[in-house]
């Protein structure tokens, strides 16, 4: 099969634009034809080990209503490895090691996708799996197979149901969290939302436990403070996510044109209870880029960093490329069409590249003048380090 750098939605959608501006503009079919809802393992699985059936039954009569008045639903799930580290009687929910976590996996993968298809079943919903590792999405042509993928599943009428592949991800192939995975599978979905179900009800401006503690209804943009706010890890003991990582995942959706949602998924029927009362917190989507840079600007792995001056920032910020002479430092091992972060000179990351060169390469040519290239690399050079076309800033 012949994959193009295209989306392949059918003509339901031609990419992520939404007008968001709220939390319960997540449930209008004009604003958010298609969305993604991630559900943490603490939701989905109780203290025993068990699935929470009657949690679950009411939130797939959720998804069932979203379909009906217009909505494409894809499903990021956890739960996998806890299911299975019951079934297999292994100690600390299945992460005690990687092995544990890879059994566990194995075989709690089996009853969470049977789970969700009986479930959607009920309601007339056929269940598609698709488990997904790091590299599927930083990948470009993994990538534009699984958007193909999750394309035709759509078109067809069934409800993908994702999950990171544990099995045979490794640590350094792992997403970590399904927030991220959920941002991203939404960027290759071409969805206009993803909705996080959790254990909190939205982001506060300080650890909501601390007296005063107020929730933030709308995000325009994950900035520094925004991040200053977050705490660390799940609270549960099962989930591997936190705010921290729900701040990533909506700078990924936030790059792609998405907006995304955090509201308290503990509720029977969460997303009625907190869409109606606007109990959640909303972050809003940034101008919608093309496939190919918002793909780019989602990218979780870089192979280097390249160091730019005041000059060259000002340059990039006005939409230009990135020359060699403005570029103060080069770090790490990569080779020409690896993606680079670009740093400024306080340190702090602008953008995010392919480079037109490899490391060695990039040492040589730093702070040179383009009429320079020619004799330091002994043939004709390309006219920058990274072209504006392979760019995006963030």
């Amino acid at each position: 099969m012949c994959i193009r750098d295209s989306n392949y939605f059918g003509p339901k959608t031609s990419g992520p634009k939404t007008s968001v501006r709220q939390l319960a503009d997540l449930a209008d079919p004009a604003l958010t034809p298609r969305i993604v809802f991630k559900v943490g393992s603490a939701l989905l699985v109780g203290g025993d080990g068990q699935p929470r059936r009657a949690w679950l039954t009411a939130l797939v009569a959720e998804l069932a209503a979203a379909r009906a008045r217009g909505q494409d639903v894809i499903v990021v799930s956890s739960g996998a490895i806890a299911l299975g580290a019951r079934r297999l009687g292994l100690a600390k929910g299945g992460r005690g090691s990687l092995a544990d976590a890879q059994a566990a996996a194995a075989v709690g993968q089996i009853a969470l996708a049977g789970l969700w298809a009986e479930l959607l079943a009920a309601h007339g919903i056929t269940a598609a799996q698709v488990l997904l590792t790091l590299e599927d999405l930083e990948d470009r042509r993994r990538y534009l197979n699984v958007t193909a993928t999750l394309g035709r599943l759509l078109a067809a009428g069934a409800v993908p149901v994702i999950n990171e592949n544990d099995t045979v991800a490794t640590n350094e192939i792992r997403f970590g969290d399904n927030d991220r995975l959920a941002a991203r599978v939404g960027q290759a979905a071409g969805a206009a939302a993803v909705l996080l179900l959790s254990d909190i009800d939205g982001l506060y401006d300080r650890d909501p436990r601390q007296p005063g503690a107020q929730r933030i209804p709308v995000v325009k943009r994950v900035t520094p403070e925004i991040h200053a706010m977050a705490t660390g890890g799940s609270s549960s003991g099962l989930g591997s996510g936190g705010m921290t990582s729900k701040l990533q995942a909506a700078e990924i959706a936030g790059l792609a044109g998405m907006a995304l949602g955090i509201i308290d998924g503990q509720p029977l029927s969460p997303m009625a209870q907190a869409l109606a009362q606007g109990r959640g917190t909303v972050f809003l989507p940034r101008a919608a880029r093309g496939a190919r840079k918002a793909w780019l600007g989602g990218k979780l792995r870089v192979k280097g960093q390249v160091h730019v001056d005041a000059g060259a920032a000002r340059a990039l910020a006005g939409g230009s490329s990135l020359l060699a002479a403005g570029v103060t430092q080069v770090a790490g091992d990569f080779a020409r069409g690896d993606a680079v972060a670009v740093l400024g000179p306080d340190g702090a990351t602008l953008a995010r590249g392919l480079s037109e060169y490899d490391a060695a390469e990039c040492i040589a040519l730093q702070g040179r003048s383009s009429h320079e290239h020619e004799g330091i690399l002994g043939y004709a050079p390309r006219s920058a380090l990274i072209h504006r076309d392979q760019l995006v800033l963030l």
